[in-house]
């Protein structure tokens, strides 16, 4: 096999893993983006815990209400997991040909591919958070169709509709990325490697869950400011989170810190361990195709 061929082969089974996840752990993403923005306490419909939450949500709009806008991330598997990898390989390769480190060079690459990535997926974030924030009966909901059309007819293709949010996408994934791969890759060739298969396997997960978790604790005030900003406003018609920064300084100041930090127990259950599964595929896989092909 060509390495273009072994690059595909690893893409597809990247997407297979990425469908899987998503169908499992898509009700975290739920719970997140509706802790995400409810804005404290004096919110009538706030959730008062975790388990509140899922409570709630089972009762009032059935086990479908945890698959709401589970489509447009369905839709952005294929682009998203092919622009994280491959383009993160491209960055790798240019960023060699500086005098960067390579434990830095791999951490610019994360960020690199980070910024990319968010660029292609922002539209289908648009969506897929204006349908978790609607709280209506999975069967009364607008499918994920509808609602970018309704999105596209009201405020258009720009930063106030179809790619609002996108600077708090950027950082998103920029920052996650970032973290996720050069945690991984930079403290995986710092620490030895086992002989016994079972532990080097446990060894490379575990520096993998570190890797989700700590991007994820890191990047969330990001995540934060792009579901207010995604979601709906809190006066119709009026548009109180208009950017990024002016979104978490607005939070800060009327919620306090922590709130730039809810959703981050979901947040992390999902991105803990699906960032580890995900490295583990993309290394096991490409590294056995090399070998044999």
């Amino acid at each position: 096999l060509t390495e273009r061929k072994i690059s595909k082969l690893v893409h597809v089974l990247l997407l297979l893993s990425g469908l899987v996840e998503i169908c499992l752990m898509h009700p975290l993403d739920v719970v997140k983006t509706r802790f995400q923005i409810q804005r404290g306490a004096g919110d009538p419909t706030s959730y008062k815990s975790l388990g509140d939450c899922f409570r709630t949500i089972f009762r009032n709009e059935g086990i479908f209400g945890f698959y709401k806008g589970i489509l447009p991330p369905i839709l952005a598997e294929t682009p998203k997991r092919a622009v994280k990898f491959f383009t993160f390989e491209q960055y790798k390769k240019l960023l060699s040909f500086t005098p960067l480190s390579p434990g830095w060079a791999l951490s610019a690459a994360g960020l690199g591919s980070g910024l990319t990535e968010a660029l292609v997926i922002n539209p289908f974030e648009v969506v897929k958070v204006s349908l978790q924030a609607n709280r209506d009966s999975f069967k009364e909901q607008p499918s994920a169709f509808s609602q970018a059309r309704r999105i596209i007819k009201s405020d258009g293709f720009g930063l106030r509709g179809l790619n609002k949010g996108l600077t708090s996408t950027l950082g998103r994934h920029g920052v996650f990325n970032m973290i996720y791969f050069g945690f991984y890759f930079n403290v995986k060739d710092a620490i030895p490697t086992n002989p016994d298969p079972t532990l080097e396997f446990l060894r490379k997960f575990m520096i993998g869950l570190a890797s989700g978790t700590i991007s994820s604790c890191v990047n969330i005030p990001f995540d934060v400011a792009k579901s207010r900003i995604q979601g709906p406003q809190p006066v119709p018609g009026e548009i109180k989170y208009r950017t990024c920064f002016q979104t978490m300084a607005l939070v800060y100041r009327e919620e306090g810190y922590l709130a730039l930090y809810k959703g981050l127990v979901p947040k992390i259950m999902r991105l803990g361990p699906g960032g580890a599964v995900m490295l583990l595929v993309y290394e096991y896989v490409s590294g056995w195709l090399q070998r044999n092909w």
